[in-house]
């Protein structure tokens, strides 16, 4: 499994590239946690919470997901990349809270807002969220190019 931004398919590095700095500036921590994952991977991310321990992470077979592709070389290409947001430089799973709003004062413990914010700031770059996918289906950390 590859962090590396050069695996990112052409066009969606500079849209990678432009979200992290949109993050930075809007003071939203945020790291990539994948970026191409190889079908081999992809099985093993599948496995989990099906056949494996711990929770569902994807929907998507070997094969099926944007992080899968490569280019005419066979090279890395991915079309989607993983990313988790940050509360006091440690990553935060939790999707608590009441989400985006004018109150301030719940902003230190608003998981749900963190995600939200990048959310947003993905969408801001043309990329599709997968925060706004169904909920049987919804992965927050996700973004990928629109198809």
């Amino acid at each position: 499994m590859s962090r590396k931004l050069e695996d990112l398919h052409p066009d969606l590095l500079p849209k990678a590239k432009a979200f992290l700095a949109e993050c930075e500036r809007q003071s939203v921590d945020v790291v990539i946690l994948c970026t191409y994952r190889s079908n081999e991977e992809q099985a093993d991310t599948y496995a989990q919470g099906r056949t494996k321990p711990g929770k569902v992470v994807t929907w998507a077979k070997p094969g099926e997901s944007k992080h899968n592709f490569t280019g005419p070389e066979g090279q890395p290409s991915a079309k989607a990349f993983d990313f988790a947001v940050l509360r006091n430089g440690k990553i935060t799973w939790g999707t608590g809270g009441n989400g985006i709003d004018d109150d301030p004062t719940d902003d230190a413990t608003d998981d749900l807002e963190l995600w939200q914010r990048a959310g947003a700031i993905a969408e801001a770059q043309g990329l599709e969220w997968a925060g706004r996918w169904p909920k049987n289906k919804c992965e927050f950390p996700h973004a990928q190019l629109v198809t």
